[in-house]
This record gives C-alpha cells, sequence and structure tokens, in this order.
C-alpha cells in the first residue's frame, strides 16, 4: 500500500505515483499490505532532512528512510522542484523523472544500493525494468 503525503501544495501526482508503486511492488514481489510513503516536500523542507540526518546541508532529489517495522517499506521524500529542473536538463518529462525517483526510493527501502558499479548496474536495471513495463520511458 502506497500513502501520498504532498506537503507542496502544487498539482496531485498521487495517480502516478499509485500506479508505479503498484508495478515495483507487483515486480519485487512486495505484498499488497506493505506501506511505503512517498512525501513530497519543498526544497527547504528536503534541505532540512539533509541537514538533519546526513549532516550535509543541501538539497537533494531523493532521500529514503527504511523502517525496521513489520509490514512497512518506510519513507521516501522526493523534492518535486528538483525532479522538474532535473527533467529538464536530462531531456525527459517531469514525469518520467518523478517515477524514477519513486522508485528509485523503493529501491532504497528494500535494501538496495548503488554504492560501487556492480550494486549501480543492478538497482539501476531494476528501475528501468519497472519504469520500462509501464512505458515510462525517457
Amino acid at each position: 500500500m502506497t500513502n501520498i503525503i504532498n506537503q507542496c501544495n502544487e498539482e496531485n501526482y498521487s495517480h502516478l505515483l499509485e500506479k508505479v508503486m503498484k508495478k515495483a511492488f507487483k515486480m519485487q514481489d512486495v505484498s499488497k499490505k506493505t506501506v511505503i510513503n512517498i512525501i513530497l516536500v519543498t526544497n527547504e523542507k528536503m534541505q532540512e532532512l539533509n541537514r538533519n540526518f546526513r549532516q550535509t546541508d543541501r538539497v537533494t532529489d531523493v532521500l529514503t528512510f527504511p523502517s525496521e517495522v513489520d509490514g512497512e517499506l518506510g519513507d521516501v521524500f522526493i523534492a518535486p522542484y528538483v525532479a522538474m529542473g532535473q527533467a529538464k536538463n536530462y531531456g525527459h518529462s517531469f514525469k518520467r523523472e518523478l517515477a524514477f525517483l519513486a522508485v528509485h526510493g523503493f529501491l532504497h527501502a528494500l535494501g538496495f544500493t548503488h554504492e560501487n558499479e556492480e550494486k549501480e548496474t543492478v538497482m539501476f536495471s531494476l528501475q528501468e525494468n519497472i519504469l520500462n513495463s509501464l512505458k515510462i520511458k525517457r
């Protein structure tokens, strides 16, 4: 189950994020009863989270806090305004960037990392497979 919390008071992206998470859950064989929270935050809030929890005073696009509670994956914070800029820089749609960040955070909540080339290849391949299955392409 996906809870979407939009703290940006912008457009509602719930439909897209629910669709993406439903597919990600299915492709990673995660129980539908498992909960993940996708929280859309302002750049200021993202910077505050990074400062308080990662000791880095900057804005990032996505930040994941995995849960240690059974039945919960954790919280994925996404900064939509950062995603908008990245989409433009990468030459693809905002929809694609937002979906990518949600899947990226989801996989981090499952324990995937990209700390070395081998792990990055695995994680990014999973991300692309999920997005491509939804026809969300670059």
